[in-house]
């Protein structure tokens, strides 16, 4: 019983910064300060009652329109509060593996933090292309001395890491001259650097471009996009990332186990 609960706090807490997600994407955008006022229609401007700011149940209570306005609500609304409160219970559950009460570590609320992070640069650079230094740059820099103080990674591990996950994009900046990446898909590649160190950042390009690959082929094949559509490779490498973070050990041996 108190493992259900853990899980359903846990998954309402998930879905809570899911709908705050939406509201700093849009805000962070439109310059207006996530924490200034309450949220507001992005058609009208009009403030939106509590009630109607529910995650998930208030989109269908609505029918998917603003009270105000009647005008529709993306449905990127509810399925970002149902997938990061899904993920939210999936860390949770991989922290909590084997345990038979729930467990509440530093390790968690770490692991939260730079989920919700990779969740903002997945969504902003869906939706406008860019990947900002205040998701990125400064919280590698804050992550890399906790790291260091509570034996998380070492400082080797991430100084690799970083090398290789910023220089390898550093490389393909000053080859195109900036005509294949921009400066985002640097700072995110520190990022992760710091967040998973050497060997795991290489498992988190590999599932990134794997991904992006097999995505792209897909679209190209419904003919959503061309050759020569542009991509936000950034969402790629938040999964990346999110796959290396709790499975790259595990896939690390699998790839060992086949060669040695």
């Amino acid at each position: 019983m108190q493992l259900v609960l853990y899980y359903f706090i846990i998954i309402i807490l998930g879905m809570a910064l899911g709908s705050f997600m939406n509201s700093w994407v849009w805000r962070t955008r439109e310059n207006l300060d996530i924490g200034r006022s309450r949220s507001i229609c992005p058609n009208c401007r009009v403030g939106i009652i509590w009630y109607d700011n529910i995650p998930v149940l208030s989109y269908f209570i609505l029918w998917g329109k603003c009270r105000k306005c009647d005008a529709a609500i993306s449905r990127q609304y509810p399925a970002v509060e149902l997938l990061v409160g899904f993920v939210f219970f999936l860390i949770a559950f991989l922290h909590n593996a084997g345990q038979a009460y729930p467990t509440i570590s530093i390790e968690l609320a770490r692991d939260l933090i730079i989920v919700v992070l990779l969740a903002f640069v997945f969504l902003y650079d869906l939706n406008y292309r860019e990947i900002l230094n205040s998701t990125t740059l400064l919280p590698g820099v804050i992550l890399f001395p906790l790291s260091l103080f509570f034996g998380w990674n070492s400082w080797e591990s991430m100084l690799l890491g970083i090398a290789f996950g910023a220089g390898f994009f550093i490389l393909l900046y000053i080859i195109s001259k900036g005509a294949w990446i921009g400066g985002g898909d640097i700072r995110l590649g520190f990022f992760m650097g710091v967040i998973l160190g050497w060997p795991y950042i290489l498992i988190a390009f590999f599932a990134a471009y794997m991904s992006g690959a097999i995505i792209s082929v897909l679209l190209i094949a419904l003919k959503k996009k061309t050759f020569k559509s542009e991509t936000a490779f950034g969402t790629y490498l938040v999964f990346g990332a999110f796959v290396a973070m709790f499975w790259g050990s595990q896939i690390l041996d699998w790839y060992l186990g086949l060669i040695i």
